[in-house]
């Protein structure tokens, strides 16, 4: 099934399933995105009843608009080094994971192993990616060094003025909306209760327990364990003490949708530049984006915004001038302090987060779904996610 093949503007449009005087659920996950549906779908693999509540559509926020670039590699940084080991233990998972949804739903998530290009436009930054390069591969991080005539070669449309670039074999990609559209139907034949335009108010605790939520309505659902995986959105759910509400913010990211020729692609690598990334469909859509602005849950599209993307893109691959827009976007990226994943158990018995993933919630679905489900069954915390818990911001504050 194609489903990246909707019209960009086009929102999942699941309606809630009749909540009638159904039993309360031994769990609430509070967020439809990528990371709370890959949970639901694998705690109702454990025979768990789960229900999924989101304020707006399933799978519309911070899913719907991301990129979709599994890119562990190319975008490792100094400081890093545990978000880098995350990183590819997902990418190891994404094979399975990509192959187990399309058994499941028979919607195939395209997951594409071409790899990515991260491209220097001129000489200075030629020497900065040398540099950055040279700090990857200490990192025993698959990064080659292409010169500007193995890059053309591999991308003949690319400006002729490159002056190099990294390939980075292991970073692949996915169709983000296939990849909502799978899960969404993976934890529905599996059970779970969907319910989108279903806003949480708060969290519900009594004699310091996690027991369910309150909705805005009022209306209060009862549950063994809550799952916190509203995104940006996290911080805002209110019942919770101050400290146990996890730090994380919305950064608003603009996009621009072109649209190539499918048989003839103007670009088949994710490729990275200065100030954007491009990311070629198979139905040839091109995602260009995305900007990074501190700007709360502002929705406008700019003319700043786009422009900004446009020349950065041109200066790279300057054929997409011929290229005509199909959609523009905006999302907004979960940021945590030090723009980790919060993953684990709260202070608050019952209360579990899954957030904060800012640019890697596609790229850690995989490991999030198995590693939170794992912990909210009893079977104890993922060693890949320990070093993510809440405690790490006090530990920091306290040093």
């Amino acid at each position: 099934m194609a489903a990246e093949s909707r019209p960009y503007s086009e929102t999942n449009a699941t309606r809630a399933r009749a909540p009638d005087q159904a039993p309360a659920p031994d769990v609430v996950i509070i967020g439809a995105g990528v990371c709370g549906l890959g949970i639901a779908w694998r705690l109702a693999q454990r025979g768990l009843a789960v229900t999924v509540l989101d304020q707006g559509a399933l799978g519309a926020a911070a899913s719907w608009v991301a990129g979709g670039m599994l890119a562990a590699c190319a975008e490792a940084e100094p400081g890093e080094e545990e978000l880098v080991r995350l990183g590819r233990h997902a990418q190891r998972l994404w094979p399975g994971f990509a192959t187990e949804l399309l058994e499941a739903t028979s919607i195939d998530v395209d997951l594409r192993t071409e790899g990515t290009l991260v491209v220097a436009p001129t000489a200075d930054e030629r020497a900065r990616l040398l540099h950055h390069h040279a700090f990857q591969t200490g990192l025993g991080l698959t990064l080659d060094w292409l010169t500007p005539a193995e890059v053309r070669r591999r991308e003949p449309h690319l400006a002729a003025g490159i002056t190099g670039a990294v390939f980075s074999p292991e970073d692949h990609q996915v169709a983000t909306r296939s990849l909502t559209t799978a899960l969404i139907r993976a934890a529905e034949r599996a059970g779970v209760t969907l319910r989108p335009h279903t806003a949480v108010a708060r969290i519900v605790v009594e004699n310091g327990r996690a027991t369910g939520v309150e909705l805005s309505d009022g209306t209060r659902i009862a549950a063994g364990t809550v799952v916190l995986a509203a995104g940006a959105w996290s911080r805002g759910i209110e019942g919770v003490a101050p400290a146990a509400r996890p730090p994380v913010r919305p950064i608003k990211g603009q996009v621009i949708v072109l649209k190539m020729d499918a048989a003839a692609p103007l670009l088949t690598h994710v490729l990275w530049a200065p100030g954007c990334y491009l990311v070629p469909r198979r139905d040839g859509h091109l995602i260009l984006g995305a900007t990074v602005e501190e700007k709360g849950f502002d929705t406008a599209i700019t003319a700043g915004g786009i422009f900004a993307l446009l020349e950065a893109a041109w200066r790279v691959l300057p054929a997409i001038e011929e290229l005509p827009i199909v959609d523009t976007v905006v999302g907004h990226r979960p940021g945590s302090r030090d723009d980790a994943p919060i993953l684990g158990a709260s202070e608050v018995p019952g209360l579990v987060y899954a957030t904060g993933h800012h640019r890697n919630g596609i790229l850690l679905a995989p490991v999030t779904a198995d590693a939170v489900a794992r912990l909210v069954a009893g079977e104890g915390t993922d060693p890949a996610i320990a070093a993510f818990g809440m405690e790490r911001f006090a530990a920091k504050a306290a040093a």
